[in-house]
């Protein structure tokens, strides 16, 4: 399972690169600067937490743990709700879909606890 991490972490952060670059060359002249910075707001925490699955993947390598896993799912959906919002919110205009970004940053928040946890009750 902790494989799936790695994979996982480093797929989202190829994807978080990629959305930098299409933000900041693609949209430069589409959007208006608060939604480009949106739009930037969502690829930055999209990379935060794509490096923390790896971490999730490389710490669960040494001590594998279903909080560990729980950590990653829940930082996993944290990209999904947070950056995925601010990503539609930014290419829609639609404000709306900022009612969904606080659900991701729960998200971020719950796996960071976990990761917490497991890492206190791995360590002697």
């Amino acid at each position: 399972m902790m494989r799936w991490w790695l994979v996982v972490g480093a797929v989202n952060a190829f994807l978080s690169v990629a959305a930098g670059a299409f933000g900041a060359h693609a949209l430069k002249a589409r959007l208006p600067q608060d939604l480009q910075l949106i739009f930037e707001t969502g690829a930055r925490y999209h990379m935060y937490h794509a490096l923390a699955l790896v971490a999730v993947g490389l710490f669960g390598a040494v001590r594998p743990s279903a909080l560990l896993s729980s950590a990653g799912w829940a930082m996993l959906v944290g990209i999904v709700l947070f950056s995925g919002s601010l990503y539609a919110l930014a290419l829609s205009g639609v404000r709306v879909l900022g009612a969904i970004t606080p659900l991701g940053g729960l998200g971020f928040l719950a796996g960071w606890v976990l990761f917490a946890v497991a890492a206190w009750r791995a360590t002697p």
